[in-house]
């Protein structure tokens, strides 16, 4: 149980940082931190819940920018990320 709660800690930490490395065109669409609702569902792989898949697919067009990006990618491309998006019937792009 420690290890989750450290993990989605460490994990909105990390978004809320990058937060400041989004591009300003981009930052009115793609914002890491809509993520935050599925941090939890990308540390254990556990069934996402409604509000992390609405979160997925408003966020699908920015999951290239975010793979590219040196923080982000390791969590876009892992096993969890792809299991929880296709929980919500998302795909993730090959960039």
């Amino acid at each position: 149980m420690m290890k989750k709660v450290f993990s989605f800690v460490v994990l909105s930490v990390l978004l809320m940082m990058l937060l400041n490395n989004v591009e300003k065109s981009n930052a009115a669409t793609c914002n890491p931190q809509e993520l935050l609702p599925c941090a939890a569902f990308l540390s254990s792989g556990a069934k996402p819940s409604v509000a992390c898949c609405s979160k997925l697919k408003a966020q699908q067009p920015c999951f290239c920018g975010y793979a590219k990006n040196p923080s982000l990618g390791q969590y876009i491309n892992s096993p969890n990320a792809r299991k929880v998006a296709s929980a919500c019937g998302i795909s993730i792009p090959k960039c």
